[in-house]
């Protein structure tokens, strides 16, 4: 069985998106900056070799109604081509797009990683969004954290754990890769 993962790149002073998160801007002012390792840094085998595997490993992705809500105009198909799973207290027929489908789920996060975890196989589980994240981080339902650090200061915006983080969480570092665009560092969650 995969592990649930929250795949997050953040700035060097904790921020997931800039300020003013919007439809048309899902990264916030600024924010975009955050994944010019995976834009503009196609040349880095480091960075090229993450996205390839973390593409192969995904099974399922789980996500917030708002990080559906303003990044489905920019992606215009699933963020992974596999079934997304969207955390949301507003019932929603399923959307099925060109490389999966969209499955909303009221029953709370419990339910959504059951559901994600059922669909993934063997696969991974993929978190996105700050308040999923940290919904399931406090449920005690995540495996382990792959975080890219950008070598950006934001100064404002979302952070992905909130202003004071999770509370009673140990972490392990299993892994740190480095390119001149990001770091990145894999933990797992310790039980």
């Amino acid at each position: 069985m995969g592990k649930v993962l929250i795949y997050a790149t953040v700035s060097l002073d904790g921020f997931m998106a800039g300020p003013d998160v919007r439809p048309g801007v899902p990264m916030g002012d600024g924010g975009l900056r955050l994944h010019d390792w995976i834009l503009r840094g196609a040349g880095s085998e480091v960075d090229a070799a993450v996205v390839r595997e973390t593409s192969a490993t995904t099974g399922a992705v789980v996500l917030g109604r708002r990080t559906f809500d303003v990044g489905l105009p920019v992606w215009e198909d699933t963020p992974y081509p596999v079934p997304c799973f969207v955390l949301t207290h507003r019932a929603h027929e399923p959307m099925v797009m060109k490389s999966g489908a969209f499955t909303f789920v009221t029953g709370g996060a419990r339910d959504a990683v059951r559901q994600a975890r059922a669909a993934a196989g063997d696969g991974n589980v993929v978190l996105m969004g700050a308040t999923v994240s940290q919904e399931c981080l406090a449920a005690g339902l995540v495996d382990g954290l792959r975080l890219q650090i950008a070598p950006v200061l934001l100064g404002a915006g979302l952070r992905l754990f909130g202003d004071r983080g999770p509370r009673g969480v140990e972490l392990r570092r299993t892994e740190v890769r480095e390119s001149a665009h990001v770091t990145h560092l894999w933990f797992d969650v310790l039980r």
